[in-house]
């Protein structure tokens, strides 16, 4: 049986359209970021005082896609290459041990039926309408095709040869991970595993659920995974079901934190909170500490918050909703909870305000010279929300010590176009068996291959 809309709903759709018709009138001309995009960059980003205005900054980039056979730029002395092209919205990479990499060709789910949901008002519903059609706009409203591609570069040209489907039917698959001969998907709503064999290009059996990951409304719906260095858990993140806790903190179960599973059982306990949508994962080389990117709150203008980079420790509260950058109180989220925030650690390095960071890897001297070889890349995903525009691009942060230090230095740029069209965006970053630098593009619908030119 189909849906019944209430007569009510029929007759609000017109004021609704007018509303958000308004609301995207005055958007157009909203704020403008005051502090230069440096000031938010660092171990102690400058931290403005709130810009709350009655519409939030909407400012996103229409997604257009490459042109021709065009693509990213990268610093002298390397090359890009398209592993592979016409891919459907490829979001993340795992690099397998044999140089196989797999794809996660994916988008949001549909908001499952009955998941708690705050009642809004007219102005909020309209509100939410325009921020979905400036996502759309940005190439965010694709179905997902819910596969993992196997990509085969036989003779080691940056260019794949072989391409196969190694598994569909998925619920928005994002993160994966290989333990022994097991490998491990973050669906949107749980982890799966398959057996894996390798040189295998489809995999032999169908998933079977270890654990469940909180769902729901899915506002953030991206889940990655990453195994610890024993094989023995899994670290998962799990995004917020809002901005600020607007849909009410029982929707919030959960979310806003990273989870320690047990590979063999599926047992998890929450190992990290107040994390607003935590995506890449690594492992610092040099200390073995756990590491992830983590997108903060909007809403409050264009020099608020950064997003960040930062160590994870275990049992630690970060601050969301409550607060942000340690004990930084957020005055709109109520009731307050200062026995929370008096707890709340600051992260270690912000990247800037509304990057977007979505992936994540450490590099190594096999495939990078000197200057690239200690530290991290990370795919900054681009802002909707800040004026001028920012990230859209992978950055590089060295480190020293297991600390990172200085300035992000820029490394795969051109994502945007001369006049402010986004020809990519991207998203998870990895290292190819050589040490080659990969990055899924998921506007251009393509994986970046970029290597040390011989």
């Amino acid at each position: 049986m189909q849906p019944v809309t209430s007569l009510g709903s029929v007759r609000s759709l017109p004021r609704l359209c007018l509303v958000a018709a308004a609301v995207l009138l005055v958007t157009a001309c909203g704020e403008t970021a005051k502090l230069p995009f440096e000031a938010g960059v660092g171990p102690t980003p400058q931290l403005p005082a709130p810009n709350k205005t009655l519409i939030p900054t909407l400012k996103v980039a229409e997604a257009t896609g490459w042109t021709d056979a065009a693509g990213p730029t990268a610093p002298q002395g390397f090359k890009v290459t398209a592993l592979a092209r016409q891919l459907d919205h490829p979001r993340w990479i795992f690099t397998l041990p044999n140089g196989d990499v797999l794809v996660a060709e994916s988008n949001k789910p549909p908001k499952e039926p009955g998941a708690p949901q705050a009642e809004k008002s007219l102005f909020d519903k309209a509100k939410g309408m325009v921020q979905g059609m400036v996502m759309k706009r940005a190439g965010a409203g694709v179905p997902s095709a819910n596969r993992i591609t196997l990509l085969r570069d036989v003779d080691g040209d940056g260019t794949a040869e072989t391409r196969s489907v190694y598994l569909q039917g998925l619920n928005s698959p994002y993160g994966m991970a290989l333990v022994g001969n097991e490998l491990f998907i973050a669906n949107a709503d749980a982890i799966v595993k398959v057996p894996y064999v390798e040189g295998q290009t489809t995999a032999a059996a169908a998933p079977v659920k270890v654990t469940d990951l909180p769902a729901g409304i899915n506002h953030h719906w991206t889940k990655n995974i990453i195994a610890s260095r024993d094989g023995a858990k899994l670290y998962a993140t799990v995004g917020s079901n809002s901005n600020i806790g607007e849909n009410g903190m029982e929707a919030e179960e959960g979310r806003a934190a990273i989870w320690e599973v047990d590979v063999k059982t599926g047992a998890k306990r929450l190992f990290a909170s107040g994390l607003r949508n935590p995506n890449g994962l690594g492992w610092e080389p040099d200390t073995n500490t756990l590491w992830t990117v983590v997108n903060e709150r909007d809403e409050i203008g264009s020099d608020l918050v950064p997003d960040y980079l930062t160590s994870v420790k275990d049992g630690a509260f970060y601050g969301w909703p409550w607060s942000y950058y340690g004990k930084t109180v957020d005055a709109r989220v109520q009731p307050q909870q200062p026995d929370k925030v008096a707890t709340a650690i600051a992260p270690d390095y912000a990247l800037g305000t509304h990057v977007a960071p979505l992936g994540l890897a450490f590099s190594n001297a096999r495939g990078m010279p000197p200057e690239f070889a200690n530290g991290a890349f990370v795919g900054n995903h681009g802002s909707w929300n800040r004026k001028p525009m920012s990230g859209y691009n992978v950055v590089f942060v060295p480190f020293i010590g297991g600390k990172p230090v200085g300035k992000p230095v820029e490394f795969l740029t051109g994502f945007l176009s001369a006049d402010g069209k986004a020809q990519g965006r991207p998203v998870g970053v990895a290292l190819d068996k050589s040490g080659a630098l990969l990055v899924a593009d998921d506007v251009g619908n393509t994986v970046w291959r970029v290597s040390k030119a011989r």
